[in-house]
């Protein structure tokens, strides 16, 4: 599996297919793999006839394994995104991230819009600027010696979801720890490229799909019916929503 250096943190990454380049950042706790390629995302992005690139984030997956919250900023995780796009010698993309990705995206979008040819918020609504979801009760969840000690419900669902996964969860609590910046409503009423945001009707993570759209000039707003953070990831109606969005670029 391809690999590169972002200063001194390795990580990895796919390159498929050929057209238009979109690059995939996935969400906390799971890997380019569970996001992206299991639930089929790359072969359909790749039948559309789109050149897809998707990274395991720092701390996940294939890549460097880091235990200092504050190489977790989004600006941080950003960067790695951005210096993918650099190393395949890529100007402009466009970028979809899921839950965390999605904040990722948004950093990018509003640091260096030039990167981005337009942005994909999957699951991820109001969280990105109110906050809620998943924080310490999870770090805490993911240091704890056995998930039999893990009372909290949220946490016991992140602790069980990174043990199946084999995931390093010291890496996992320190990204928890960094990566909980946010945006404000005025920063978000700057993102001056293309949106679609998409999120489950029965999310009770990502906070309000629809309200994030009202503050972004333009964007576009993908229901994914009955579906939950975790659900909606895979869901039919998200695929086709980011396929009509993309052919109007």
């Amino acid at each position: 599996m391809p690999s590169f250096h972002n200063g001194a943190v390795d990580i990895a990454f796919i390159d498929e297919g050929e057209g238009d380049p979109i690059v995939l950042v996935h969400g906390f706790a799971s890997t380019k793999n569970v996001n992206w390629v299991y639930p089929a995302w790359v072969s359909e992005l790749r039948k559309d006839g789109r050149r897809v690139i998707a990274l395991d984030n720092r701390g996940h997956g294939d890549s460097a394994k880091l235990y200092d919250p504050a190489l977790y900023s989004i600006a941080e995780m950003a960067s790695d995104v951005t210096a993918l796009m650099d190393h395949l010698g890529i100007a402009a993309a466009d970028v979809m991230g899921y839950s965390l990705g999605g904040r990722i995206a948004a950093h990018i979008a509003l640091a260096t819009p030039e990167r981005l040819r337009s942005a994909i918020f999957g699951g991820i609504g109001m969280a990105m600027i109110e906050g809620g979801g998943p924080g310490e009760n999870v770090a805490s969840a993911l240091e704890a010696p056995s998930i039999d000690e893990v009372t909290d419900p949220v946490g016991r669902t992140f602790r069980a979801f990174a043990d199946q996964t084999r995931s390093d969860r010291l890496a996992l609590a320190a990204c928890m720890r960094g990566s909980r910046g946010l945006i404000s409503r005025e920063e978000a009423g700057r993102i001056a490229v293309p949106v679609l945001v998409a999120v489950g009707t029965t999310d009770e993570v990502s906070g309000s799909g629809p309200a994030l759209g009202a503050l972004i000039p333009g964007a576009k707003v993908l229901d994914i019916p009955n579906r939950d953070h975790m659900r909606a990831v895979g869901d039919k109606v998200y695929k086709a929503g980011v396929v009509d969005f993309l052919a109007q670029r």
